[in-house]
């Protein structure tokens, strides 16, 4: 954290962590990378300018017999001393429609780069998403391996108090011992995983890798999406997911490119003004108009394929893209889906069964009906259901994240 920071600041610092939309938003202002892509979009934006403007004029002055051949002048290199002076101003004019074309290809670049700079933060924001929901189940696992710890921890006094009244054996109470150690040592590995996405989501937010981050509180409301919605959203993602905007600027950069090309076949013009000075006075005026012949037609015919199979090019690139995303789309699509079904039948019929077995369990274990080996069976039942309810929420989250990243934006 930086020295000297004012009070809001340091407040917000230290709540990073617990929302995803801050983790968000703290990302777009800071993040270089995307910092650079929005750079790259406004220079390329800035060239609209000058895409389509006409060259500079070009102004000629050409001093006639300097040396004053035939005159009893001695040389000179003053306008109104030599034996004549021609001005000429001249104009490059390119063929008709060029400079539209022109304008229209350098549109299309400023399109792509501004998609680039979109499906940055799209891939930027997923990456973001799918470590805080990381982040947010190790922190629930090592709650949850907390609470267990504290249950075992009472199961042993329970074994500790039938062993003194000879009721078991003293195993009972070693049984406990070994699986406390067990959870210890699964806290150490929660708590060294918690680090490294702690520094993942750092490096992803363009923090210190040892930057304070606080502990996430609460997952984002889910979207209620099913696999029914898999036109809805392709539809979705073929108008607003980046990358595609980006091929299909791709392709429309790449079809003007080829009608610039073909508009070669047509002079360019090259018009001019002249005037003559013959002492003090201007005594001749003129107009010229110059034009170049296309006549290398070999060469322009294969500048013209080249065009046209760069234009193929990026229609199968595009149409690449498109298939890949939308295959993607329907598969995060299922599993999301997926993840919400487990997820509720976890919390509905699994978790609450688990708990009835565990209850059951420690009663049937202090009357002496079963052994401590099936309380402890009842217990990682238990744990086992809250770790997989906790695990399907989560992959919904992760799945909710690639979707939106596709589609483009948030649901």
């Amino acid at each position: 954290m930086c020295v000297g920071m004012t009070g809001p600041l340091r407040a917000q610092e230290d709540a990073l962590g617990t929302s995803l939309q801050g983790l968000l938003t703290y990302a777009r202002a800071q993040s270089p990378e995307l910092a650079a892509m929005r750079l790259d979009a406004d220079a390329a934006a800035q060239r609209l300018g000058s895409a389509g403007a006409l060259a500079d004029p070009v102004l000629r002055v050409e001093l006639m017999n300097i040396n004053n051949y035939g005159n009893d002048a001695s040389p000179s290199l003053l306008p109104s001393k030599v034996g004549s002076t021609e001005y000429r101003l001249m104009q490059p004019l390119p063929g008709w429609g060029k400079r539209d074309l022109r304008r229209d290809v350098a549109a299309a670049d400023a399109e792509q780069a501004s998609a680039r700079a979109g499906a940055t933060w799209a891939e930027l924001a997923a990456r973001i998403k799918v470590t805080y929901a990381e982040y947010y189940r190790t922190v629930g696992n090592e709650r949850l391996t907390r609470e267990v710890l504290d249950l075992i921890s009472r199961l042993e006094q329970v074994a500790q108090a039938r062993y003194a009244g000879g009721l078991v054996a003293q195993q009972d109470a070693i049984r406990a011992q070994l699986e406390q150690t067990a959870m210890r040592s699964e806290l150490i590995s929660l708590d060294s995983e918690k680090r490294q996405l702690r520094a993942r989501l750092n490096a992803l937010l363009s923090r210190d890798r040892a930057a304070p981050l606080a502990e996430p509180q609460m997952l984002r409301p889910l979207p209620g999406l099913a696999t029914a919605d898999a036109a809805s959203l392709a539809e979705r993602a073929r108008a607003r997911n980046p990358q595609l905007l980006a091929e299909q600027a791709r392709v429309t950069s790449a079809q003007k490119s080829r009608d610039l090309t073909w508009s070669n076949r047509y002079p360019d013009w090259l018009i001019g003004l002249q005037t003559v000075q013959s002492g003090s006075r201007l005594t001749e005026f003129g107009v010229m108009i110059e034009l170049n012949i296309p006549l290398q037609q070999d060469a322009r015919r294969a500048q013209e394929r080249e065009a046209e199979s760069m234009v193929g090019a990026a229609r199968s690139r595009a149409e690449a893209v498109a298939n890949q995303l939308l295959g993607e789309l329907a598969g995060n699509l299922a599993a999301f889906d997926g993840a919400r079904r487990t997820e509720a039948l976890v919390e509905t019929q699994l978790l609450p069964q688990s708990e009835l077995s565990l209850r059951s369990a420690l009663a049937a274990y202090e009357t002496g009906k079963v052994d401590f080996a099936t309380l402890l069976d009842a217990q990682r039942q238990i744990r086992k259901a809250q770790m997989d309810r906790l695990k399907a929420r989560v992959e919904a989250h992760v799945r909710l994240a690639e979707i939106e990243r596709i589609v483009g934006e948030d649901l």
